[in-house]
């Protein structure tokens, strides 16, 4: 399968308001529909829809997986950006105070799969990653 098609996620927030403007305004993407329960944004041209539910706590993922010497959050969803963007964004998210959870860094370096990384959650706990291959070609390369 060559085609890439948008997907469509849909997660929990405890607190819309408090993930709106997480969404809003420290990713800054844009909302489209919504109602007093649900949101839908524009993830990078893919459809995320953060839904109201009854979290009583944050869902702060206990579970980790092993990744180049660093413990990453499972599940975590998020997007592969363009190179000088990613760098870009990740500026952005320091300056925003955002606590990063991984900091943004260079995984697999010298490796097949280079690529620039970084993990945060959400105000609900959802975990999200970032990341960048500097050349494209080797996002499924082994």
């Amino acid at each position: 399968m060559n085609t890439l098609s948008p997907f469509h996620l849909a997660i929990p927030v405890s607190d819309l308001p408090a993930a709106r403007t997480f969404y809003s305004t420290t990713l800054a993407l844009e909302e489209g529909r919504s109602s007093d329960d649900w949101v839908d944004y524009n993830f990078f041209g893919h459809q995320l829809v953060i839904h109201h539910a009854a979290i009583t706590s944050p869902q702060k993922s206990k579970d980790h997986s092993e990744v180049d010497g660093k413990h990453v959050p499972v599940p975590h969803f998020g997007i592969v950006m363009d190179w000088d963007l990613w760098h870009k964004f990740a500026e952005e998210l320091k300056s925003k105070k955002v606590k990063f959870e991984i900091e943004p860094h260079i995984r697999f370096q010298g490796k097949v799969g280079e690529q620039a990384t970084m993990f945060f959650y959400d105000p609900s706990g959802n975990a999200l990653e970032f990341k960048s291959f500097k050349d494209t070609s080797q996002i499924f390369a082994k």
